[in-house]
């Protein structure tokens, strides 16, 4: 069975994507900003809706990936309070300024969701060297990372996306993300 996530910004959205079977939600607040952590009762109320996996954006703000030791402090609170609303995964992505993951601030925030499941961004688009940060990522345990292949969508860099996933050897789920619709999603899911 293929896992979906749906990237959701009202509780509307989540209970339409559990009626249509959508396995998980990725809530998010900021949708221009490229998404935020969301509001306290939008995370309490998308819980109490049955058969859904909530995943929770964890980002101070929008723009670059490059955070202040303030910003990172924000994230470790930010995904201690997604824990304490039940959240069963966070989604981060941390770069350091030459373009490669921030292994050492992103082990950190791992090891900050305990038992909740971890995603890696598309802050991965981002890096200078996609093999490179899908092996730190690995590394640091992160269970899944999002991505469109380095392109604007994931459609435009399904080759990418499909090298990925014979690199990652099922250490870590690898989860296309951007322009997926109703269109291209088999042709995605096949890959």
């Amino acid at each position: 069975m293929i896992e979906t996530e749906l990237c959701t910004f009202t509780l509307e959205a989540c209970q339409i994507a559990a009626d249509m079977g959508i396995t998980r939600v990725e809530l998010c607040a900021s949708p221009y900003e490229g998404g935020t952590p969301p509001s306290a009762a939008f995370i309490r109320m998308a819980r109490r809706i049955p058969h859904l996996k909530l995943s929770v954006m964890i980002r101070p703000r929008g723009g670059d990936f490059l955070y202040s030791d303030k910003e990172f402090h924000q994230m470790l609170e930010e995904i201690s309070f997604a824990h304490d609303c039940g959240a069963d995964c966070v989604v981060a992505g941390i770069l350091t300024s030459d373009g490669r993951v921030d292994e050492i601030r992103t082990a950190e925030l791992v090891a900050a969701a305990k038992e909740m499941e971890f995603t890696f961004h598309r802050a991965f688009d981002m890096t200078c060297d996609t093999n490179e940060a899908l092996e730190a990522l690995v590394r640091v345990g992160c269970c899944r990372v999002l991505t469109s292949g380095g392109r604007n969508t994931a459609p435009e860099g399904i080759e990418n996306i499909h090298s990925l996933i014979k690199a990652s050897a099922g250490r870590i789920d690898v989860m296309a993300g951007s322009g997926v619709n109703a269109s291209n999603v088999k042709l995605l899911a096949d890959t």
